[in-house]
């Protein structure tokens, strides 16, 4: 019986959650949990639908036109817990209409205007725990058949149009009942008679909720020896004469809780004075509330006196102002004041008071020290409160603090180190302003910790020992701080029992490798808000207990491959939404893990791409690898084509003058050469080539012809091109003039070159080489291929000597007659010694 209640009690906030949804599934009807829980509400249906299972437990069938519920009609619906008929145009209730629901333990009829109720209306109903028939036309609880609901808990009949408050005599066959609900009903006075099955029939966990009724008069001695659970009188009486009379008829009553006052916008009480609460010395009560009456006189604090043995007392909106010299002798053990107009803050010096809940009272703005030794619960939270030296022992005046609540005020300066309040187990200072937590190890003592908030502090954490001595600790929330250079440090290294860290907009850029290392119990970790490029999972790999994740609102691009390996095992909720996820081909591993996923990523669906901007808001889903693919093929394609252009295009610039030769060669290559010899030489050694070479090799007999560039070469054409075409294409030889000037000469190695192009492609090309002098190793080695000819062939030296002058010339002349056409005047001269110079060929 208790597990289906608990189940029925939980299902209830499920259906009310989800009663915007519409599915196909169970046209017309919203299938909120499989075969369990369907929500029929507002489509128009006149009789329960075809389709629902036998199996459901909660069917909401909420705002239709269900005006006739017959016999047994619900009763295909054997294992159904919760059945809510609200707003159906009820008027008309059967025998028997819900027979056969053994199970069914939540009931609601709720604003059904009937007309008919038969006796045997809720025969049947042998687990029915809460019946709520509010706005159903009651009159009278006499008419109402629940006689015999054994099982019955609560009972709400608000807002009906009943009269009397005479409890029927069946009521003691309720004995569970804990809860009765008749406000906003019509009576007006209570009589004896009316409580007789109280008297008789003792339910001593029964809760009255008598509100919202105009009542005028409660006879003496009604509710003598009488014991409720609690009793509840808002926005009851007229007057303060009224409410005066009432509530000396209440004496004799035992109750555990007494809820007086008025509602926030039910205001009926004109005046409101001491003499009202008189009465309460005849009652004995163990909680006492007073709520929103507006009158209250400043000077009234010995209104109080009869509530001096109650152990709980609750002020909410009470215009109290101040209280002088409070209470020394009560015996009061919770003291709640919540925004009650006061000046400063109440010099407190209760001996027995374990709690104390002072919030929203804006007027207070400094905090005065209080004496109260047996505190353990200290809610200060709303305020304006200013802490000049904060927290210790001599503040509150007690060591025995647990539970310390200063959010929501000023400036605090955290200067006591928390002495003699080792013990305390919850402190919150969210939305407060704290100074001089980086001065020192501020929380080095509370060693019982298990919860800290400081979020949204506005302080910058640059101390990395602000948490030492924090071994308890379970939860850490200091989201809206901020970091050094927007690094997270190695600040946990203590935190080992930590469950629960929010380290939400801390404008975090960087994650210090270490952060988490010390964290094996983290089981929750919110990053979200903050300023992170791309998801290190890394970073999250030491978190073996880590189930839910938050990293939304962030700006993470991607993740490497490698990198979502590292995610911890235990992981069950992760939230990557609001994001820029780059949709591009080079994050395709992550945007394919993204998709297989889906079960891990909460709100999978609503991760969007951010760049690039052709795909911005689409989907991160709904980015296609195929894509790729095709990318890849015309991607690899272009740099093969790319490389090739490339190649022949620097093959075509570095051998572009050889290509001329070559088409030059086809071109001149069967006509009569213009020159004998294209001289190749240093501008450094014209003069012996204008004195010697030229001089004795055209002035001699047989004369030779010789192409040189300071007379040869056609003015506005292009150096090289003028080599080429003047120099090699209409000479038969090339005479290479080699110095340490032609070896240091980039116009005359480039000469070089072309003359071995032109030496290989030309069948009757011959280079004959000339050393004007002697050449260092060293210097000749830098050319390295002239090097190797020059050993490998014979050359020219130059002599300046007679004999030497001779044979130079001799050996010249032989080289460029070999391959020249004989001529009359040419033969004579001709002295045929073929090995006296050689030309390398």
């Amino acid at each position: 019986m208790m597990a289906r209640a608990r189940r029925a009690a939980a299902l209830i906030p499920a259906m009310a959650i989800l009663s915007c949804l519409r599915t196909e599934s169970w046209d017309p009807c919203v299938q909120v949990v499989p075969n369990i829980s369907y929500q029929c509400m507002e489509l128009n249906l006149y009789k329960i639908p075809d389709n629902i299972p036998v199996s459901t437990e909660m069917l909401d069938l909420s705002f239709n036109y269900l005006r006739h519920l017959g016999s047994h009609n619900f009763s295909r619906f054997p294992e159904l817990q919760v059945l809510d008929l609200s707003r159906c145009e009820i008027k008309i209730i059967e025998d028997n209409t819900f027979q056969g629901l053994n199970h069914l333990s939540t009931l609601i009829l709720t604003g059904n205007p009937i007309q008919s109720l038969a006796w045997g209306a809720f025969s049947g109903l042998s687990s029915l725990q809460k019946l709520v028939a509010v706005e159903t036309n009651l009159v009278s609880l006499d008419d109402f058949p629940i006689g015999h609901l054994k099982t019955l808990k609560e009972l709400n009949v608000a807002h009906n149009f009943i009269h009397s408050f005479k409890l029927p005599e069946y009521f003691s066959n309720l004995p569970n009942l804990e809860h009765l609900d008749l406000s906003n009903n019509k009576i007006q006075n209570i009589y004896y008679e009316d409580v007789k099955v109280l008297h008789q029939m003792p339910l001593l966990n029964l809760s009255l909720d008598l509100s919202l009724n105009p009542l005028e008069f409660i006879e003496p001695g009604t509710f003598k020896e009488i014991k409720l659970n609690g009793l509840t009188l808002r926005s009851n009486f007229n007057s303060s004469y009224v409410m005066k009379t009432c509530i000396q008829g209440l004496a004799g009553l035992k109750i555990n809780r007494l809820v007086l006052g008025e509602f926030k916008n039910e205001r009926k009480l004109q005046k409101f004075d001491r003499s009202c609460l008189e009465g309460l010395c005849n009652l004995t009560i163990e909680q006492f509330r007073i709520a929103y009456l507006n009158k209250f006189s400043r000077n009234d604090t010995d209104l109080f006196n009869c509530l001096a043995n109650v152990s709980m007392i609750s002020l909410l909106s009470i215009p109290l102002g101040s209280l002088q010299a409070l209470l020394k002798d009560f015996r009061w053990q919770h003291l709640e004041m919540i925004n009650c107009d006061f000046d400063k803050f109440p010099a407190l010096e209760l001996r027995s008071l374990k709690k104390f809940v002072f919030t929203d009272n804006k007027d207070v703005s400094s905090f005065t020290k209080t004496e109260l030794p047996s505190l353990q619960y200290l809610d200060l939270k709303r305020n304006h409160l200013s802490f000049k030296t904060c927290c210790s022992h001599t503040d509150f005046g007690t060591t025995n603090l647990k539970h310390l609540d200063l959010s929501f005020n000023d400036v605090i300066t955290l200067s006591s180190n928390f002495m003699g309040l080792e013990q305390l187990e919850h402190l919150d200072f969210q939305h407060s302003t704290l100074k001089q937590i980086n001065a020192f190890s501020t929380f080095l003592s509370l060693r019982n910790l298990r919860y800290l908030d400081i979020s949204y502090t506005n302080i910058r954490i640059v101390f990395h020992g602000i948490f030492t001595g924090l071994v308890s600790l379970q939860t850490l929330k200091m989201a809206g701080n901020s970091f050094q250079n927007n690094l997270l440090p190695d600040i946990f290294t203590e935190l080992t029992n930590l469950t629960i860290l929010d380290l939400s907009k801390c404008q975090l850029e960087q994650v210090s490798w270490t952060a988490f290392h010390s964290l094996p119990s983290l089981q929750v970790l919110n990053m979200s808000h903050n300023k992170l490029l791309s998801l290190d999972t890394f970073l999250y790999e030491p978190l073996h207990s880590l189930r839910i994740l938050d990293c939304s609102f962030n700006r993470i691009t991607a993740s490497k491959e490698q990198e979502l390996r590292s995610l911890p095992r235990n992981l069950t909720w992760l939230n990557l939404t609001q994001n820029e996820f780059a949709c591009v081909c080079e994050h395709q591993s992550f945007l394919q893990w993204v998709k297989d996923q889906r079960q891990l990523l909460v709100g999978a669906e609503q991760m969007m791409c951010a760049e690039p901007l052709d795909v911005k808001d689409m989907p991160v889903l709904g980015f296609r690898n195929a894509t790729c693919q095709m990318s890849k093929t015309i991607i690899s394609v272009s740099v093969v084509t790319v490389l090739l252009v490339s190649v022949v295009g620097v093959l075509v610039y570095k051998f572009y003058f050889h290509l001329m030769l070559l088409a030059g060669c086809k071109k001149y290559g069967r006509g009569e050469s213009t020159y004998d010899a294209f001289v190749i030489y240093s501008s450094q050694d014209e003069a012996w080539v204008r004195n010697e070479l030229v001089k004795n090799l055209e002035e001699g007999v047989p004369p030779f012809q010789l192409c040189l560039h300071y007379r040869d070469f056609i003015p506005g054409v292009a150096i090289a091109a003028n080599i080429i075409q003047e120099g090699f294409h209409k000479s038969r030889k090339v005479i290479v003039v080699v110095s340490q000037h032609f070896i240091q000469s980039r116009w005359c190695i480039f000469e070089y070159e072309i003359a071995q192009t032109w030496q290989f492609l030309s069948s009757r090309a011959g280079i004959i080489f000339i050393v004007l002098q002697k050449l260092e190793k060293s210097l000749l080695r830098q050319q390295v291929e002239l090097y190797r000819l020059l050993n490998r062939n014979t050359y020219l030296e130059w002599e300046d000597s007679v004999l030497g002058r001779h044979v130079f010339w001799r050996r010249l002349r032989k080289a460029l007659l070999a391959g020249k056409p004989r001529s009359p005047e040419g033969t004579a001269d001709a002295e045929t010694n073929p090995q006296e110079a050689t030309t390398s060929t």
